[in-house]
């Protein structure tokens, strides 16, 4: 399974957009499915396995991240 989401947390206030993306870091752990966050918002990359940055439609980098941090610990 594939989960793609986009601006996931765009809309939301601060408090219901951690809940939004501690649910699918569970998913991603918990149940072993690959979540895929499309954002403009950087902090949110520093909880991701791997980031890939775009620029007009082209990959300008993929970063590994050793040590992704918990959604809980995530401030924007």
């Amino acid at each position: 399974m594939l989960i793609l989401c986009d601006e996931p947390t765009g809309a939301l206030d601060f408090k219901t957009g951690i809940l939004i993306l501690s649910l699918l870091h569970k998913i991603n752990r918990n149940l072993n499915k690959t979540v895929v966050v499309i954002t403009h918002n950087m902090a949110v990359g520093d909880m991701g396995d791997r980031v890939i940055k775009m620029r007009s439609g082209k990959i300008t980098e993929i970063k590994e991240n050793p040590e992704p941090i918990p959604p809980e610990r995530i401030e924007w």
